[in-house]
């Protein structure tokens, strides 16, 4: 494999030497496997659940009290639904009904 790196750019890009290490070092193969890629997936779909919860619930008080800042930026703000309970439990005097 050495021998291909010390061949010039041309040779190393063209050679199968530099393909089989980008593969096996990962910069091509992205999960490895059926169950991690299940895995990952699980987890982007009950973080996608779990952040739209979130901003339901605080985008609807933000309207409801008339925060057009706070709706503004709950609306464009993404932080996994962080915001969304500190601006409902901290910065609103939010109460349960």
């Amino acid at each position: 494999m050495m021998g291909n790196w010390y061949g010039g750019w041309s040779n190393m890009m063209n050679g199968s030497a530099f393909r089989e290490w980008t593969l096996n070092n990962g910069m091509v193969n992205f999960g490895g496997s059926f169950v991690a890629g299940m895995t990952f997936g699980l987890v982007i779909l009950i973080l996608a659940v779990w952040t739209l919860y979130w901003k339901y619930r605080a985008l609807w008080h933000a309207a409801k009290h008339e925060h057009k800042v706070w709706f503004l930026v709950l609306l464009l703000v993404n932080t996994l639904g962080i915001l969304e309970i500190l601006y409902l439990h901290v910065f609103s005097k939010y109460r349960k009904n």
